[in-house]
């Protein structure tokens, strides 16, 4: 097995997850890596938003697709990624992909931070479609200090099992605080679930008006029908 970096890791992961034709997002642009990783999965008929808040990152990730010469399926934004979801509308996006701390040869003070951070996944929650995966590599220490990672953790921690799937990894045995990869998968059973429940309801509905027209409006009979109404 290959000894993977932690983008090489999450890199295999977003290379199984995303389809010719797939709308997704780059929440972290930085150097533009995964956004033309992105733009070369997606292919023509694709979609690639991608989203920094310094020029320089805008400049550099330009400069990597041109080189590339990936398909012009992509959109650049000068943008925080706690405002994705006015460009995306939800139960939309195949994949999302964020690198948390700072970017590589820009200004450190600069770096993400753990507020606006959770803000953005909680936009990229609603905005993934079901079968949709979300990729966080996660740095700490040094400048970045250690307070993102934590809030991170502790938000993906109390994730509901029953809609997403969280699969966090570590390099176990690399000291010096290494960089977490983390996976989260919007589950379909869930919304296959939720569904079936809904459909369920309005048929016990249409089974129970008829009965309900013949009841004598008593106060319990108003009860009742209060009650099969919010089911």
């Amino acid at each position: 097995m290959k000894n993977y970096q932690i983008t090489q890791w999450c890199a295999a992961f977003i290379r199984q997850q995303v389809q010719e034709g797939d709308f997704c997002i780059d929440a972290t642009m930085g150097n533009g890596n995964d956004t033309l990783l992105l733009s070369q999965l997606c292919g023509e008929s694709g979609k690639v938003l991608a989203f920094d808040i310094q020029e320089q990152a805008l400049t550099a990730t330009q400069k990597r697709l041109n080189a590339g010469h990936v398909p012009e399926n992509y959109r650049l934004l000068l943008e925080s990624h706690a405002n994705m979801a006015e460009y995306a509308t939800p139960d939309s996006v195949s994949c999302i992909v964020f690198n948390f701390g700072y970017l590589p040869g820009g200004d450190h003070s600069l770096a993400t931070r753990g507020e606006t951070s959770i803000q953005a996944l909680t936009q990229a929650l609603t905005l993934l479609k079901k079968g949709g995966m979300i990729s966080l590599c996660i740095y700490s220490g040094g400048d970045s200090g250690f307070e993102e990672r934590d809030q991170i953790l502790d938000w993906l921690k109390n994730l509901d099992p029953h809609q997403y799937l969280v699969i966090k990894s570590e390099y176990y045995n690399r000291p010096n605080n290494p960089p977490i990869p983390v996976l989260i998968i919007k589950n379909e059973l869930y919304l296959f679930q939720k569904a079936a429940e809904k459909i369920f309801i309005s048929l016990l509905l249409l089974l129970v008006m008829p009965f309900l027209q013949i009841l004598v409006c008593s106060p319990g009979t108003y009860t009742l029908i209060s009650v099969l109404l919010n089911l």
